[in-house]
C-alpha cells in the first residue's frame, strides 16, 4: 500500500467524513519552497490554490520562517490577559492599511471566527438579529457563519438565531440580470436589495455582510460600485455594511489593497484572516471603535493575536509591502487571463472565465449549455494533478475551477502553469 493510499485508510478512521479531501487519490503535502510543493511520496507541484488562499506571499519565505523561529525561541503564548507588544503592534500597521476611521482590531485564529464576531458586534450595536447577505457567498463553517452562507452546497444547516435575507448581486453569471449592462445591473440589484429591507424585513436590519468578490462561491463579482450603490440604502436606515476580505484582501485582486476599494465604498466593519498569517492561523475584525467598543460582557482570546502568529503576520505583510506584490499580482492576472482567453476559446465546456487579479476561477458547463458540469471541473482538477498543478475547486454546483497561486509567482511560473492547464483542459475536451 502506498504511503498516500495508507494515510488516507488511518485519516478515513478518526476524521469525520465531511471534511473534503481533493482528488479521487488524496495527497498529504509535506514541504514547500516559493511556489511549489512536495508530496508525501516525493512528487512535486506548482500550487496554484495555495491552501484555499492563504500561502499569499510563498511557501518557505526566509524572512518571515526567521521572524517565526526568533519569536518561538522566546514566547509562543500568552493570551489577551496580558499586554501583548506583537499584537499591538500588528493591529497598529492594520489600522494603517485600511480607510476605516478610529478603526480597532480584534484577533481571532480563522475567518470563520471573524464572521462570528462581525456578526456579534453588529447584531449588539444595532440590537437586532435581521442580516443581510449576497446570494452564493461563502462566510465559514461555524453555526452563525453558515447562517449567512448563501451556497446551499456549504450550508449544512438551517438553524440559526438569525433572521436572513439574501441579496442578488454577486453572481453575476447566473443572474436574472446578466443581460444588462453595468449601470442597469447596478440598478436592478440596488432595487432588489431595497425591496428585500422593505417587504421581508422590520426594516430594523444590524447588517449587510458580503464578499467583495465571491471566494468558494467561485470568484464572481458584481460590477465596480456595486456596494457603493448599496452602502446608499443602507445609511438611509443605519444598517452596518461588513466587508468580508478573508479571500479579497492583502492585494490579491491586484487592483486595490483591499476588494471594497474597487466599489468605492469604506465599510463599517472588515473581516480578514487566510493570507495575512502566510499559513499561521491569523484572523480578525477591523470596525470603527464605536462598534468594536460596544460588547458589555467581559471577553477574552485565547489564542488570537498570539505573539508567534503575531509576528508571523508582521513578517509577511512587511515582505509584501516591499516587494510590493500586489503589483505582482496584477501584472501575473494579467498573464494568466490572457492565457486562459487562449485556452477557454478552444474549449467548449469553459462557460465563463473571470476573476481579478490573482483570483481567477474558470466555470465548467455542459457544452452548448449553462448547465453546471462538476464532471468536467473534478477531471480538470485529475488531468492538472497529474502534470504536477494543483488547483482548486467551489461554487454552488462544484463546477468552478479556482486559481489562485501565491502573490509572489513569476513570469516563467505562469507559463509553466498556463501550459499544464492547456495540455489538461485539451484532455477534458476529448
Amino acid at each position: 500500500m502506498s504511503a498516500h493510499k495508507n494515510l488516507l485508510k488511518r485519516h478515513q478512521q478518526v476524521i469525520p467524513n465531511w471534511v473534503a479531501l481533493n482528488y479521487a487519490e488524496p495527497i498529504q503535502i509535506v514541504d514547500g519552497k516559493g511556489s511549489f510543493v512536495t508530496d508525501g511520496e516525493g512528487n512535486q507541484y506548482l500550487d496554484c490554490f495555495g491552501g484555499i488562499l492563504t500561502t499569499m506571499t510563498g511557501y518557505g519565505v526566509p524572512e518571515i520562517v526567521e521572524a517565526i523561529q526568533r519569536q518561538a525561541e522566546k514566547m509562543i503564548h500568552t493570551s489577551t490577559l496580558y499586554l501583548n507588544e506583537p499584537m499591538i503592534e500588528l493591529a497598529e500597521k492594520i489600522v494603517g492599511l485600511t480607510e476605516i476611521e478610529n478603526a480597532k482590531v480584534f484577533f481571532t485564529t480563522s475567518g470563520t471566527e471573524a464572521t462570528d464576531t462581525a456578526l456579534l458586534l453588529a447584531t449588539l450595536y444595532r440590537n437586532s438579529n435581521e442580516v443581510l447577505a449576497m446570494r452564493s457567498s461563502y462566510h465559514g463553517r461555524s453555526f452563525s457563519a453558515q447562517a449567512v452562507t448563501g451556497t446551499s452546497s456549504w450550508t449544512s444547516t438551517t438553524y440559526s438565531g438569525l433572521s436572513v435575507n439574501f441579496v442578488h448581486g454577486s453572481n453575476r453569471y447566473r443572474s436574472p440580470f446578466i443581460d444588462l449592462d453595468d449601470a442597469a445591473y447596478i440598478e436592478a440589484c440596488t432595487n432588489d436589495l431595497r425591496d428585500i429591507i422593505n417587504v421581508t424585513t422590520s426594516g430594523n436590519v444590524a447588517a449587510l455582510i458580503a464578499e467583495p468578490m465571491l471566494g468558494v462561491g467561485g470568484f464572481d463579482h458584481g460590477p465596480d460600485g456595486l456596494f457603493a450603490s448599496f452602502d446608499e440604502v443602507l445609511k438611509e436606515t443605519g444598517i452596518l455594511f461588513i466587508a468580508d476580505e478573508v479571500q479579497t484582501g492583502w492585494g490579491r485582486t491586484g487592483e486595490n489593497f483591499w476588494g471594497h476599494q474597487a466599489h468605492g465604498v469604506v465599510p463599517d466593519i472588515m473581516t480578514f484572516a487566510k493570507g495575512v498569517g502566510n499559513g499561521m492561523s491569523v484572523g480578525g475584525v477591523v470596525a470603527r471603535a464605536e462598534i468594536m467598543d460596544c460588547l458589555t460582557a467581559n471577553s477574552i482570546s485565547t489564542f488570537g493575536g498570539n505573539p508567534l502568529c503575531a509576528v508571523g503576520a508582521m513578517a509577511n505583510i512587511d515582505y509584501l509591502l516591499e516587494h510590493d506584490l500586489q503589483s505582482n499580482a496584477l501584472k501575473m492576472g494579467n498573464l494568466l487571463m490572457n492565457g486562459l482567453n487562449d485556452i477557454a476559446n478552444d474549449c467548449d465546456w469553459i462557460g465563463n472565465l473571470r476573476g481579478k487579479g490573482l483570483a481567477i476561477a474558470i466555470e465548467a458547463v455542459k457544452p452548448g449549455t449553462k448547465a453546471p458540469s462538476p464532471e468536467a471541473a473534478s477531471k480538470m482538477m485529475e488531468e492538472t494533478r497529474e502534470r504536477g498543478l494543483l488547483i482548486g475547486k467551489g461554487g454552488t454546483y462544484g463546477n468552478c475551477l479556482r486559481i489562485a497561486p501565491p502573490l509572489s509567482i513569476s513570469e516563467d511560473e505562469v507559463g509553466q502553469a498556463l501550459s499544464i492547464l492547456a495540455e489538461s483542459a485539451n484532455k477534458v475536451k476529448a
